[in-house]
């Protein structure tokens, strides 16, 4: 018997079955209707659809690191609540998931679904846990990172699961790629706990920057006003918030200005050259907050806050006798942008006693 369009509609009207594996059922059962509901409901096809309106921002980061940190992986697998991610089915689940990213180098999850796992569709597989595990689940995002010609890649994710991070890096030889790996795995530390959104400043759109710089300005202002009223030390007020608005030109007066300055405070000429890098560079730090805030390479070390990520990485590779530079790196949150849905308890317990 063939299987028509209007059959299809209405074992997924029945089921909330996704219209291919209607299909699929009506085909194994002949066209006979209660037949592929059952076809559905063994493969636990039909309950895991009934989740689809729930909102899953709860879950766990998975990630796989080759041993020569050639390659690694991300994923991130929502669930509804954090119990559930706590499961050992989950942790299963989660497990096998990120094994398979890393495996076929997937960097999307349409084609995690449609591999081959264990002799069935992968994504066969995963629905069937989801039934077992009861709640829905769903993999939200993968992404697999590979090491470019003496490169290194390492990862990392917090100790709660919720938090994790891909840091890719280019070095001048394999050598030094191989020493460096253990940096990087501390730096990919440093961005769980810093949440960077971009790689560098230069990264910022320049009208994203123009927005920030007032709203900026005008924070520390306020800040300088409970600072001056508690009889602090007060913040020095930037004329800029990104190291992309500090031109050549703009470099050039403030250099001249400062020179002007310390020649007014009656400091001799000759000892100017000694203090003007330290006060440039105070000055540039001082118009980069933006950049200090969102961008890696330009935010404080963690592990030594004299120096910038860039910075540091430069003087462990620099350790080693060679070079090294962050080209790229991910950082997943678990439920980051996923707008989660409030319940109202109270009503809802007065509405079935009504």
């Amino acid at each position: 018997m063939s299987v028509t369009a209007a059959m299809v509609k209405e074992l997924r009207q029945a089921t909330d079955a996704p219209m291919m594996d209607c299909k699929k059922a009506l085909t194994e059962s002949g066209g006979d209707f209660d037949k592929a509901k059952e076809w559905l409901q063994e493969k636990g096809i039909s309950r895991a659809a009934k989740k689809a309106d729930r909102v899953a921002a709860e879950g766990s980061i998975g990630i796989k690191v080759s041993d020569t940190f050639a390659s690694a992986s991300l994923l991130e697998l929502n669930s509804e609540t954090d119990f559930v991610a706590k499961n050992d089915g989950f942790k299963e689940l989660l497990s096998n998931s990120t094994t398979q990213v890393f495996s076929h180098n997937f960097n999307c999850v349409e084609e995690l679904m449609q591999s081959s796992f264990e002799n069935q569709n992968f994504s066969e597989y995963f629905t069937s846990s989801v039934v077992k595990i009861g709640e829905k689940i769903e993999i939200r995002r993968v992404v697999t990172l590979n090491a470019a010609k003496n490169g290194s890649v390492n990862g990392y994710v917090h100790a709660n699961g919720r938090v994790g991070v891909l840091v890719a890096a280019v070095c001048d030889s394999t050598k030094t790629a191989e020493l460096m790996s253990g940096m990087l795995k501390n730096v990919a530390m440093h961005a769980a706990a810093m949440k960077p959104t971009t790689l560098s400043y230069r990264d910022f759109d320049s009208e994203y920057v123009a927005a920030q710089t007032a709203g900026r300005i005008e924070a520390i202002k306020k800040d300088n006003e409970e600072l001056a009223r508690l009889k602090k030390p007060l913040i020095n007020i930037p004329e800029f918030v990104s190291r992309s608005q500090l031109s050549d030109e703009v470099l050039a007066k403030k250099e001249q200005q400062i020179k002007d300055e310390l020649l007014a405070e009656g400091k001799p000429e000759k000892i100017i050259p000694n203090i003007l890098p330290g006060k440039l560079a105070r000055y540039i730090q001082d118009n980069t907050t933006l950049d200090q805030e969102q961008a890696l390479l330009d935010q404080k070390y963690v592990m030594n806050d004299k120096l910038s990520v860039a910075e540091a990485v430069s003087a462990e590779a620099k350790s080693h006798g060679g070079s090294c530079e962050i080209v790229e790196f991910v950082r997943y949150e678990v439920g980051e942008g996923i707008e989660k849905k409030v319940d109202d308890f109270a009503a809802e317990v007065a509405a079935q006693m009504s």
